[in-house]
């Protein structure tokens, strides 16, 4: 099984270019896409959210320019979704607002046994093999919003966020609003 480098080795940095595919194989960089990792952007009931039947509205923002890993997203995304189904059934509307379009590359380098001298090309055809996806996420932008109605399950959900935020990797702040209905 491949191990998957630590975010770290992403996350704070640039998103890295070149990371494209293009129709034209000659300028394709990346020649295969990473499957997708995140398996639901909604969840919840959609009627209701779109006739606008839900006052409330709690979202996560990030306060840095931060690359954000798909396996992460996902990571946050069960945490809420299973959290927020046990306590307000299906009465609820909760959205992933990112979507991992980076792919990211590892170039690998073996160490420890004689195999890795013959297999490696070092720093010579160092563009990398496609690892994962990650999400660019610029400051101030929400990363996933909740939609619900009753006001005595603000401190719970946001009780939620506050389990579920350690697993991104980022400084975030939870936000709490109370919409008017038209």
């Amino acid at each position: 099984m491949a191990v998957k480098r630590k975010a770290l080795a992403y996350s704070k940095r640039k998103p890295v270019v070149n990371t494209r595919r293009s129709k034209k194989q000659q300028k394709s960089y990346i020649k295969t896409i990473p499957p997708q990792k995140i398996v639901k952007f909604n969840m919840g009931d959609i009627k209701k959210f779109e006739a606008g039947l839900y006052p409330i509205k709690i979202t996560v923002f990030t306060e840095e320019n931060i690359q954000i890993r798909d396996l992460a997203l996902e990571a946050v995304r069960q945490t809420l979704n299973k959290d927020l189904s046990k306590l307000l059934l299906k009465n609820y509307f909760l959205r992933c607002n990112v979507y991992p379009h980076n792919i990211l590359r590892n170039n690998r380098v073996y160490s420890g046994s004689s195999k890795g001298e013959r297999v490696q090309t070092g720093m010579r055809k160092s563009f990398g093999s496609p690892e994962g996806r990650a999400a660019i996420v610029k400051k101030g932008r929400p990363i996933f919003t909740s939609y619900f109605e009753g006001e005595e399950n603000i401190p719970k959900v946001k009780a939620f966020y506050k389990k579920a935020i350690p697993k991104l990797p980022c400084k975030t702040k939870v936000i709490a609003e109370i919409m008017k209905k038209k």
